[in-house]
């Protein structure tokens, strides 16, 4: 992303001097002369440099105070210019917010130079410290300042599912070299005019423009999923899934790691501020989410009536099949005191029936193990391919039944508590 320069200076050709000094590919300068005209450019666009020189009408310790004050939550760097050399006047200058104070008359290189560091400094005081991408920060004000200019841009919001399961199995260590290995693939399709930035630990935004955005979303989608195998044990590979490991995870499986991409441009859509955009990236995003494989998304313009509003519903049904009957009565109290819907459904495969969130089953005897064959059913039909399913078993066989496609094995006896967290965990992950 190009760095923004903003110049406060009355005086017309020293104000073009500078800027004719400090502009090129790597940095956008701008002149402006009053302070109200400032404040306006300094919301709109958040320049990353302000320079201040004495020939305001305000004091320029007063002038600083208050871009200090309208800028706390961007922290650009400030530099004051003044024809004053006077000790006092440099104190109370840097005093009132100044970062730096520089005497003219200026000489050129080392104007040059300064300038350069402090940007160089700003820069890198905004780096994601994982990724050495910019942070949430940098990149939101990135998205602005693409959102104000009056040019095509698409953005696209990348992440990595499952990330946190990753890393809880095989190490920040592990997850830290699967995200820098996925920011050099995004790096290498990438040119000077793209802007790529962090925006949360497992996600990343990339601006560009709409020609390439879908092309970009199909390579990267393709690529993840070419190198993710090389992440895993060879036993999870073969196992077609990841066994979790520690006290709050074990008996818990996961999905492998996947990348889902949500792609908005403005070509159909006028977007007024950033906080549009971000809402409708997000949204597109969660569209694109397909739980176990990689997948894009590009918002297309919107065929339904007006202004028409269609709400989500949040799914609270839980199934029991338990043979024991006082445990399935309170199972089944339990649950409805806790405010989830209790099902109990004997037709269970029967398609006209909304699929609940959430299904407990019993492994069943050692010798007849019924309640694994069902797994393996629910885990092949579409209908149930949200759905996430606890098995409780007497037989303490972990990979076993974490292979026939339970998302999560609770050995018997368990604590109620203990089911609690882990329906309202699920749960949750069910309807986001």
């Amino acid at each position: 992303m190009q760095s923004v320069t903003l110049i406060i200076d009355r005086r017309i050709e020293l104000s073009t001097k500078y800027k004719k000094l400090l502009e090129n590919e790597n940095n956008s300068v701008v002149i402006t002369k009053d302070l109200l005209s400032s404040l306006k450019f300094i919301q709109d666009m958040e320049p990353d440099l302000i320079i201040i020189s004495d020939s305001v009408d305000n004091s320029l310790s007063d002038f600083c105070k208050k871009i200090r004050a309208l800028t706390y939550n961007m922290r650009p760097v400030i530099i004051a210019t003044s024809k004053s050399a006077d000790w006092e006047d440099r104190l109370e200058v840097l005093e009132s917010g100044a970062d730096d104070f520089i005497s003219e008359p200026i000489n050129s290189n080392e104007f040059i130079m300064r300038i350069k560091a402090h940007l160089r400094r700003e820069f890198e005081s905004n780096l994601d410290s994982k990724k050495l991408l910019p942070n949430k920060n940098y990149s939101i004000r990135a998205l602005k300042r693409t959102v104000k200019n009056n040019k095509d841009w698409a953005a696209m919001l990348i992440s990595i599912e499952n990330f946190k399961n990753y890393e809880e199995t095989y190490t920040p260590l592990a997850s830290d070299k699967l995200l820098k290995t996925f920011a050099a693939i995004i790096m290498s399709i990438i040119d000077n005019e793209d802007f790529l930035g962090s925006f949360s630990e497992n996600e990343f935004l990339l601006i560009t423009n709409p020609l390439k955005a879908e092309r970009f979303g199909n390579f990267l989608t393709f690529a993840f999923d070419s190198v993710s195998s090389k992440f895993y044990s060879k036993e999870d590979n073969k196992r077609g899934f990841m066994l979790m490991q520690g006290d709050e995870t074990a008996g818990r499986r996961s999905n492998f790691v996947h990348t889902t991409i949500g792609i908005v441009t403005n070509e159909f859509i006028s977007y007024g501020d950033t906080s549009q955009v971000l809402n409708a990236l997000i949204d597109t995003h969660n569209l694109a989410e397909m739980y176990t494989k990689s997948n894009y998304l590009v918002e297309r313009p919107k065929i339904s009536a007006h202004n028409s509003v269609s709400e989500k519903i949040y799914n609270k049904k839980v199934l029991v099949m338990e043979k024991d009957e006082a445990l399935k009565l309170l199972l089944k109290t339990f649950l409805e005191i806790q405010g989830f819907e209790y099902v109990e459904n004997d037709d269970i495969f029967d398609e006209e029936q909304t699929a609940p969130a959430i299904i407990i089953v019993d492994a069943g005897s050692v010798e007849n193990q019924e309640g694994l064959e069902i797994c393996r059913k629910l885990k092949e039909n579409k209908n149930f391919s949200k759905t996430k399913i606890i098995v409780t078993s007497i037989v303490h066989d972990k990979e076993l039944i974490l292979s026939s496609g339970a998302d999560l094995y609770l050995p018997k006896p368990y604590e109620l508590i203990k089911l609690s967290k882990w329906i309202d965990f699920f749960m949750k992950e069910f309807n986001q």
